[in-house]
């Protein structure tokens, strides 16, 4: 389907989760000079002006990341991390937030390799204007295009897999692709984003994801507001497998302080779930 426009929900809660953990991690994998490939299966626009037609609609990131621009208390440090990457990549743009790749190119270095996937031809087309010199772009189905990526040269890479999953199929081909993943590149690290809504594809994704890295996983959920009816977005959650070692300790860190800023009285407490190798 290429209906969504994440432009609707750019800096909403569930960029901030998303991209916390991305900064994250990416911080730990460029610690070491060898090359790095960073996959983007979904990648999107790659920024969005919260002037635009999409951002001022909803106005989604007054409840997430000026929440935290706007905190009373000093955030801990891998938040303080994650506005410092937000603020570098809005430095000489109107005011918005950046997509996934936008945060990635920001950190790569000379050495890595990023390979972006965009189907919507709108968004794809603002992501080849804006990235086309430090990325390859790819016009096609990023579930397919890991494929041919996986192993990397360096054996090293971060792929990012969010797809809007307003097509239930999305919640199979995610676990479909990683199956296929895994098999070619057992040691990369995947980072899988998923909404929390009231359907059984997505209560059930998170015992599925587990099933393929029973060892070596970790697992965050963020609810922002209690479930409400058959539908409707309540939260999300990240999966990582394969996560650096102190990726929990961080976590642990910034959750209590995620559960504070962006969610409501009637939301349910934060699940922060990690077995790390």
């Amino acid at each position: 389907m290429l209906s969504y426009r994440h432009g609707f929900h750019a800096g909403n809660h569930a960029d901030v989760l998303k991209h916390v953990v991305e900064v994250l991690i990416l911080d730990y994998l460029i610690q070491k000079p060898t090359a790095l490939s960073y996959i983007d299966t979904h990648a999107g626009a790659g920024f969005y002006h919260f002037a635009s037609a999409f951002s001022a609609q909803n106005r989604e990131f007054e409840t997430g990341i000026a929440k935290l621009r706007n905190a009373d208390s000093e955030l801990p440090a891998p938040l303080k991390r994650y506005l410092e990457i937000i603020d570098a990549c809005c430095a000489n743009e109107a005011a918005g937030y950046p997509g996934s790749p936008a945060i990635a190119l920001a950190m790569l270095r000379n050495q890595d390799k990023a390979q972006l996937f965009e189907l919507h031809p709108n968004d794809h087309q603002n992501l080849s204007k804006r990235f086309k010199d430090r990325a390859r772009i790819h016009d096609s189905d990023g579930f397919a295009g890991l494929k041919g990526l996986l192993p990397p040269p360096s054996k090293r890479a971060l792929v990012l897999i969010d797809p809007p999953y307003e097509d239930k199929n999305d919640y199979r081909n995610v676990i479909n692709a990683l199956k296929d993943s895994q098999r070619r590149f057992p040691k990369g690290v995947y980072a899988i984003w998923y909404p929390l809504i009231p359907r059984d594809e997505s209560k059930d994704l998170g015992r599925r994801l587990r099933g393929l890295s029973s060892d070596n996983y970790l697992h965050a959920q963020l609810c922002v507001q209690a479930e409400q009816g058959s539908h409707g977005m309540y939260g999300s959650a990240m999966f990582v497998i394969n996560p650096p070692w102190q990726l929990k300790e961080q976590m642990q860190e910034i959750m209590p302080v995620l559960q504070t800023l962006l969610a409501n009285d009637q939301s349910k407490p934060f699940e922060l779930n990690a077995v790390i190798a």
